[in-house]
């Protein structure tokens, strides 16, 4: 018998699933969850409640006490963990960045208020020297102005151990000096601080979209030369594979990769190869586009900052840590 429905037609028609919001839903292969946010926040030292940063549209530095209000919005709006940044008065800094070993300083400090305002969120804290050295750089630097690597893992090391006394509960090494993942876990057990975790900055690149985040803790005036010599270059993409390796051999308990959407080959790569808990970093250039494209109405902000949030999530990362946390939590919750 002849069929009266000739296959004239599509027998599959992908655009089925497509044709209203339910079904897009409920075939959706990654959704994007407040979980998944960190908070990338700058605390700054002043009595100023908040200070805003030009090259960053919509951020402000907090103080201490507003980083503990912040840290309470953060509990109450779902996010689970906060990225934090310090920006120092240059009267503290120095060649050495010897202010990121005070144990009463900016970092320690707000890691307390933080955590009394909201035990269940977690603290992150940066491990490196420039926020706090004069040059800029993220290690102490020879007569040649070259960072030295095992030098500055030293201080890396002290500084680790300052924010963990403070209630810390992640160290997160961002500095790309070789070895100091497995000096800075050794040193962390030694000193009873078995359970403060270390997310590495593991493949972090040698890149231009860092500008704005260096208005916002001060050091683009300072940074003399670039960090070439120690970030990645952003040809390699092996190279970084073998970054990650050795710092989870040396003992870091998730990973990251830094800039975010550049590099989301790389956070497939990392995510795939490894099955370990990777971040991508979606930094402050990326934020600075969104943000400008938005306020001169090239772009729907709302629309693309969720957008390239879910793209994180498609590209196998675990979380993401963003200038835009807050904003996108409350984008959830409605």
């Amino acid at each position: 018998m002849t069929s009266p429905y000739p296959q004239s037609f599509p027998a599959t028609r992908l655009r089925r699933l497509r044709q209203s919001g339910w079904i897009r839903n409920l075939s959706a292969e990654n959704t994007l969850q407040r979980k998944d946010l960190i908070w990338s926040m700058v605390v700054h030292d002043g009595d100023e409640p908040s200070i805003p940063v030009g090259s960053m549209p919509g951020l402000v530095r907090l103080n201490v006490d507003e980083a503990a209000a912040a840290a309470k919005r953060a509990s109450d709006l779902g996010i689970p963990a906060i990225a934090m940044f310090p920006h120092l008065n240059p009267r503290y800094k120095d060649e050495t960045g010897s202010e990121a070993l005070n144990p009463d300083g900016l970092v320690p400090r707000a890691i307390k208020a933080m955590k009394d305002a909201a035990p269940d969120v977690g603290i992150i804290c940066d491990v490196a020297l420039d926020p706090f050295t004069s040059h800029g750089h993220d290690g102490l630097i020879d007569a040649s102005g070259y960072v030295m690597n095992d030098e500055t893992t030293a201080v890396l090391i002290e500084q680790a151990l300052v924010q963990a006394a403070a209630g810390c509960d992640m160290v997160a090494p961002s500095d790309m000096m070789d070895g100091r993942i497995g000096a800075i876990r050794q040193a962390l057990e030694s000193e009873g601080h078995s359970n403060t975790m270390i997310l590495s900055y593991a493949a972090k690149y040698a890149s231009g979209f860092y500008g704005p985040y260096r208005d916002a803790i001060g050091s683009a005036t300072a940074l003399t030369g670039d960090k070439k010599t120690y970030q990645q270059n952003p040809a390699n993409s092996d190279e970084a594979l073998r970054e990650v390796a050795m710092d989870i051999a040396e003992g870091a308990d998730m990973v990251m990769v830094k800039p975010g959407l550049p590099y989301l080959d790389i956070v497939r790569r990392v995510s795939e190869t490894f099955a370990i808990p990777t971040i991508a970093f979606q930094v402050s250039g990326e934020y600075a586009q969104i943000k400008a494209a938005g306020e001169k109405g090239w772009i729907d902000e709302t629309r693309v900052m969720m957008e390239t949030l879910l793209c994180f999530k498609r590209a196998g990362a675990s979380g993401i840590i963003t200038y835009f946390a807050e904003a996108a939590a409350h984008q959830l919750n409605d």
